[in-house]
């Protein structure tokens, strides 16, 4: 298996032919704040503007789902991901669920 997995937000991948869809794939990952996180998180919002603390968490969040749905797509055998998407929801207060899935398909280049 070619560790590199095309990933695609798209319902085709331009230049490439669907040979075989395998099915679902996803990544997901459960993250909290921690207290010293969500103390500097407040007070920079009281400034407005960007908040760079919540950024990084939630980019740290959805790099790790995504990660997490190309290694499930490899262990299935693809070399692509179409129509991939990102789900995020509250499990309670301070705890968020980041899910990335889309759809493991086998794709071989159109010359």
């Amino acid at each position: 298996m070619n560790e590199t997995t095309l990933v695609t937000t798209s319902t085709s991948l331009e230049g490439y032919r669907v040979t075989k869809q395998l099915g679902l794939v996803r990544g997901i990952t459960v993250r909290s704040r921690s207290i010293v996180g969500n103390i500097a998180g407040n007070f920079m919002t009281l400034f407005g503007g960007k908040n760079a603390i919540y950024t990084e968490l939630c980019e740290r969040a959805r790099e790790e789902a995504f990660q997490l749905m190309i290694q499930h797509g490899q262990e299935m055998g693809c070399n692509a991901i179409i129509n991939m998407r990102y789900d995020a929801n509250d499990v309670m207060n301070g705890l968020t669920e980041v899910l990335a899935y889309g759809t493991a398909v086998i794709v071989e280049k159109v010359n």
